[in-house]
């Protein structure tokens, strides 16, 4: 196998990590995950510790990649509301098989720990 095909077989793979991966990307998915629609303001408050700016560029990379959706009203004050596209709806399994994953095998690895330290 080259190198060549072997990077073709996991580009989806890598694909779908690097949106994973971006530093607050997880952290916006589950609150939207939890959400159905949510408004700027609640999700800032939901992700504990990210910034305003963050909160902007991170929202506007899941945008791009086409996994959130943002909804503008023309209203006094403006509303904006963000939610997952049907894209970003489809990554619910994965991401809760992720979790699932994490967390045998945290439990594994709390184990291993343990009996090395006795």
């Amino acid at each position: 196998m080259t190198d060549d095909h072997l990077n073709k077989e996991i580009a989806p793979a890598y694909y779908t990590l690097k949106i994973l991966s971006g530093k607050w990307n997880l952290s916006i998915l589950t609150v939207l995950c939890r959400n159905k629609i949510i408004r700027y303001n609640e999700l800032k408050r939901q992700v504990i510790g990210i910034t305003g700016t963050m909160l902007n560029q991170s929202l506007k990379e899941l945008i791009e990649y086409g996994i959130v959706q943002r909804v503008q009203y023309n209203e006094v004050p403006p509303k904006v509301e963000y939610s997952l596209t049907e894209v970003g709806l489809e990554l619910i399994p994965i991401y809760e098989q992720l979790e699932l994953w994490g967390e045998k095998n945290l439990e594994r690895k709390k184990a291993i720990k343990s009996i090395h330290t006795k």
